[in-house]
C-alpha cells in the first residue's frame, strides 16, 4: 500500500476541496450573468427613484459673559454653573421639544412644497415660484397630496383627490386635530393669485414669490403634515456633537432639500440665542415691569401734587416764599426725602421677607437697587438665589421632575434663603434706627416752620409734597432707563461661529454610479457563495485524486462516460477510449494474477457501494475483454435481488444461478452462450425469497468449483455491499476484489464500511475501479438518491418507491446549467 494514503478517516471528511469549488464556481457562468444583470436592474430603478440626501452642519460657541445690573458695584453675573454647566443646559435645551416647535412653527415646516417627478413627488421647498400664505385659525387637510396647476400668469387650478370620505385636519394655530367629512371624488377649482381659497379642508393664500414668475401649465404640489409628527422627526434628526466636551457645538441634520437644513439649522441656532438671552435678561425684564408700575403710580400722585400746589397760589394769591421759609423748606423737604428712602427699603426688605416665606419660585424679585439697596451681602445672595431658579426654571422644561439635580438646587436655594433672611433682618433693624434719628430732625423743623403764618405753612407743606413726588419720579426714571440700556447692552451667551450654507454639499448616499460596482460585486458573490456552500457541504467524490485521497485501497483502473444505451462497449465499439480503459484493467487484473502464479482459473468479483453505479456495466466490460483475448469466459449474475445482465445480452432470465442453487437444474442447463466469442453467461434467474441463505449453502461452493473447471476467468455480477452483506459472502472464492466508485454519484461516506473491512484484513487483494469519468463534468448534481442510502436501494428492499420531487428538479436543472 501506499505511504501517501496514510491519512485518518476524520482528515479525509474535514478536508476542504478547492479545485472542486473552483471547478463549480467556473460552471455557474449563466447565474453570473442572471444575478450581475438582475442587481444592475435593480440599481438602475433605485437610481432613478431615490432623492438624494445630504447632510450640513452650524458651530456655536458658549461664551461666559456677565451683565452688571444696575450699579458698578452690584455685578449679577447670570452664570448657570460656568461654562461647562451652560454646555450641557444647551445641549438639553437642544434636545428638548419646545425648541423644535418654535422652529417648525416659524419656518411652517408642516406646508411641504412638491413637484412630481418620474417616479417620485421632490420637495422642492423654495425652489417652487409661489409661496403659501395660511389664514390663522384654519383647518387645513393631512396627508392628502393638493395638486396646483398654473391657467395663466394670474390663474392657478387646485385640484383635490379624496379616496376616504373622512380626512383628518388640523389647525396650525392652536395644533388641534379633527376629522373633516368630505366627497370622495376629484374636485378641480380655479382661483386668483392673491385670492383667499376659503374651503373647509384648505384655507389659504397663494402668492407668487418674490422675482419669481409662474411657467403656464407647470404642476406642482402642497402637502401638509401633522404637526407633532413633524416636530419629533426634525426633533430626532438634529445630531448634537460637543467635541472633547469643550464650549463648541457642533449642529448637524440630514435632509433630501439643503435649503431646508440650512434654514432649520440657522433657526434653531436664533430661537435657542433669543430663549437663553430672555431667560438671562429675566431679572432685568421683572425689575423694568416694577419700574413701570412705580413710575405709573408717582406719575399719579405728583400730577395731584402739582394740581394742588398751582391751585393753592391761584386762591391765596402766595407764589414765592421768603428767605427763612425757604431754607427752613428745603432742609424739611431733604429730611423727607431721606425718610421715603428709608422707607422705600423697608418696604422693599418686607416684601422681599414675605416673598422669600411664601414662594417657590425665585425669578421675579425685582433688582435691589430699585429701592437703593446697597449691602454687599443682600445684593451678592439675591443674585445668587435669582441665578438658582432660573437654572431650575430651565431644566423643568428639560428634565424629569424627579431629577437629583432638583434636589441639589433646592438645597442651594434654601441655604441662600436662610441666610438672605438674617440679612434682612439685620438690615431692617439698622434703617429703624437711623429712621429715629431722621423723625427727630424732622420733629424740629417742623416746630420751625409752625411760627411761620399760615398761609405760608400750608404753601409749605404743599410744596414739600410736590418736591417728594417729583424727586421719587425722577429716581425710578433714572432707574428706567439704566435698566433699559442694561437690557440693550445684554448679549446672549450663544456665539454663532459658522452660520450653515450649501457650499455645494455633497450627497452623503452612496453615489449613483458606484452602486453598480456593488451590484456586480453582488452577482458575483452570490453564486461564489451558492458554489461555497454546495462545495462545503458535498459529499460526492468527483475525482480519482479525490478516491485517493479518501481511501488507501489501491486504484485499479479509470473508465470513462459511456454514451451507449446498452452495456456492450467494449464489443459495440471496441476502439473506443472506455474499451481501452477496460483493456487496460484486464491487464492490471492478469499482472496481479501473475504476482500470485494464479495459473488456474481466476475469479473477478464485481461490487460496490449501493445501486446505480456501474457494476454491472464493468461487470459485463471486464468479463468482455478477457473474452476477447481468447480467454474460456463466464459472467455469472449473483445480484440475486436485483438481476440486470441478462438484458444486455438479449437472453432470457428463466433459468439461473437460483434454479441451480435450490437443485432444479445442473450447471449445464443454466450456462446460456451470448454472440460474443468465448463469454457465457449464467443469469440469476427468478428472485428467490432467502437470497443471503442460497449463497451461503453448500451448492455455491458446487458452482464454483464446477465453473474453476471449465472456464479460464470467472466474473462475478454482486450485490452492492452497502446496502446487503450477499457479497461479503462470496469473498472467499475470488481471486481479486473489483469495488465500483462512480464520479459525481458515490458519496465519501459510503467508503467507510469498505474502508474498516480493507484496515482489518477482512478483505484481500480489493481495487477501486473509477467508473464515469468526465473530466469536464459538473460537480455535485446528484441522479436522485437520498441522503444516506436511501433511494440507492432501490430493487433491494421491499416497497421502495422513488420520489422526484422539488430538489430532484432543482438539482436536474443545475445539472443542466
Amino acid at each position: 500500500m501506499n505511504d501517501e494514503f496514510e491519512v485518518s478517516e476524520s482528515q479525509f471528511q474535514s478536508a476542504f476541496d478547492f479545485k472542486a469549488f473552483l471547478h463549480r464556481a467556473l460552471s455557474y457562468w449563466k447565474l453570473y450573468i442572471l444575478f450581475i444583470g438582475i442587481g444592475v436592474f435593480i440599481v438602475y430603478q433605485q437610481n432613478i427613484r431615490k432623492q438624494q440626501s445630504y447632510r450640513l452642519a452650524t458651530q456655536i460657541s458658549i461664551e461666559e459673559e456677565s451683565n452688571p445690573l444696575f450699579t458698578s458695584t452690584a455685578s449679577l453675573t447670570f452664570n448657570w454653573g460656568g461654562v461647562s454647566g451652560k454646555v450641557q443646559t444647551m445641549m438639553t435645551s437642544l434636545s428638548s421639544r419646545s425648541i423644535h416647535e418654535k422652529v417648525v412653527d416659524n419656518l411652517q415646516f408642516y406646508v411641504s412644497y412638491l413637484k412630481q417627478a418620474r417616479f417620485r413627488k421632490d420637495d422642492i421647498y423654495k425652489q417652487a415660484p409661489f409661496r403659501l400664505q395660511l389664514i390663522p385659525n384654519t383647518n387645513q387637510v393631512l396627508n392628502v397630496p393638493i395638486k396646483i396647476v398654473f391657467i395663466d400668469k394670474n390663474t392657478y387650478e387646485l385640484t383635490f383627490n379624496f379616496e376616504t370620505s373622512v380626512v383628518s385636519a388640523q389647525n396650525f394655530t392652536t395644533k388641534e386635530r379633527l376629522n373633516l367629512d368630505v366627497p370622495v371624488e376629484e374636485l378641480k377649482m380655479k382661483f386668483a393669485l392673491g385670492e383667499p381659497v376659503i374651503l373647509p379642508y384648505f384655507n389659504g393664500t397663494i402668492e407668487l414669490a418674490e422675482k419669481r414668475t409662474a411657467t403656464i401649465g407647470d404642476e406642482y404640489f402642497i402637502q401638509f403634515s401633522d404637526f407633532d409628527a413633524v416636530v419629533a422627526n426634525y426633533k430626532n434628526r438634529l445630531a448634537i456633537d460637543n467635541p472633547r466636551n469643550s464650549a463648541i457645538l457642533n449642529l448637524s441634520m440630514v435632509d433630501v432639500n439643503t435649503g431646508k437644513i440650512v434654514d432649520y439649522l440657522n433657526e434653531t441656532v436664533q430661537v435657542l440665542s433669543e430663549d437663553q438671552l430672555n431667560r438671562k435678561n429675566q431679572f432685568v425684564t421683572n425689575t423694568i415691569n416694577f419700574i413701570d408700575a412705580q413710575l405709573e403710580r408717582v406719575r399719579t400722585q405728583l400730577t395731584l401734587n402739582a394740581d394742588s400746589l398751582n391751585n393753592y397760589r391761584e386762591q391765596n394769591k402766595i407764589y414765592n416764599l421768603d428767605g427763612e421759609s425757604a431754607t427752613i423748606n428745603n432742609k424739611l423737604t431733604d429730611l423727607e426725602l431721606e425718610k421715603d428712602n428709608m422707607n422705600r427699603k423697608l418696604a422693599y426688605y418686607a416684601s422681599l421677607k414675605t416673598y422669600l416665606e411664601t414662594s417657590n419660585s425665585f425669578t421675579d424679585v425685582p433688582a435691589p437697587s430699585i429701592a437703593g439697596i446697597d449691602d454687599g451681602n443682600i445684593l451678592s445672595n439675591i443674585g445668587k438665589i435669582n441665578q438658582l431658579s432660573v437654572q431650575k426654571s430651565k431644566y423643568e422644561s428639560t428634565v424629569r421632575k424627579d431629577a437629583l439635580i432638583f434636589d441639589d438646587l433646592n438645597r442651594q436655594i434654601e441655604g441662600i434663603k436662610t441666610v438672605l433672611l438674617e440679612n434682612i433682618s439685620s438690615a431692617t433693624s439698622g434703617i429703624k434706627r437711623e429712621m429715629q434719628t431722621v423723625n427727630s430732625k424732622i420733629a424740629t423743623a417742623e416746630s420751625e416752620i409752625r411760627r411761620l403764618p399760615k398761609a405760608q405753612q400750608k404753601l409749605l407743606g404743599i410744596k414739600r409734597q410736590y418736591a417728594l413726588s417729583e424727586q421719587t419720579y425722577n429716581v425710578f426714571l433714572a432707574k428706567r432707563g439704566e435698566a433699559d440700556i442694561i437690557k440693550s447692552a445684554s448679549v446672549s451667551d450663544v456665539l454663532v461661529i459658522d452660520t450653515a450654507k450649501d457650499t455645494g454639499a455633497i450627497p452623503i448616499d452612496l453615489k449613483l454610479s458606484s452602486r453598480y460596482l456593488f451590484a456586480v460585486v453582488g452577482g458575483l458573490l452570490l453564486p461564489l457563495m451558492l458554489a461555497l456552500i454546495l462545495t462545503f457541504f458535498d459529499k460526492k467524490i468527483h475525482s480519482p485524486q479525490a478516491l485517493g485521497n479518501l481511501s488507501k485501497i489501491p486504484l485499479l483502473g479509470v473508465v470513462g462516460k459511456s454514451t451507449l444505451e446498452n452495456n456492450l462497449i467494449v464489443h459495440l465499439k471496441p476502439k473506443s477510449a472506455v474499451a481501452e480503459s477496460f483493456r487496460g484493467i484486464r491487464s492490471s487484473l492478469q499482472y496481479m494474477y501473475s504476482k500470485k502464479d494464479l495459473n488456474s482459473s481466476k475469479t473477478v468479483m464485481v461490487t460496490s457501494s449501493v445501486s446505480g453505479e456501474g457494476k454491472t456495466f464493468c461487470s459485463i466490460n471486464i468479463a468482455t475483454v478477457f473474452a476477447l483475448s481468447g480467454k474460456k469466459t463466464v459472467l455469472v449474475g449473483l445480484d440475486l435481488r436485483k438481476p440486470k445482465i441478462f438484458g444486455d445480452f438479449e437472453v432470457k432470465n428463466d433459468i439461473g444461478a437460483v434454479n441451480y442453487l435450490i437443485g432444479q437444474e445442473a450447471v449445464k442447463d443454466i450456462v446460456q452462450q451470448t454472440n460474443i466469442e468465448n463469454l457465457d453467461v449464467i443469469t440469476s434467474g427468478p428472485i428467490p425469497p432467502n437470497p443471503s441463505e442460497l449463497l451461503i449453502g453448500e451448492k455455491t461452493d458446487a458452482l464454483m468449483a464446477t465453473l474453476k473447471e471449465t472456464y479460464d476467468f470467472i466474473v462475478l455480477d454482486t450485490p452492492p455491499i452497502g446496502l446487503v452483506a450477499d457479497a461479503f459472502e462470496l469473498l472467499k472464492y475470488t481471486d481479486a476484489t473489483v469495488y465500483v466508485v462512480r464520479q459525481d454519484y458515490s458519496e465519501k461516506g459510503m467508503l467507510n464500511l469498505i474502508n474498516d473491512k480493507y484496515d482489518k484484513g477482512e478483505v484481500k487483494n480489493l481495487s477501486f475501479l473509477y467508473n464515469y469519468y468526465d473530466q469536464k463534468g459538473k460537480y455535485g448534481y446528484g441522479y436522485g438518491y437520498g441522503y444516506g442510502y436511501g433511494h440507492y436501494a432501490n430493487g433491494y428492499h421491499e416497497d421502495e418507491k422513488t420520489k422526484k420531487g422539488l430538489i430532484f428538479k432543482l438539482k436536474k436543472f443545475f445539472k443542466k446549467s
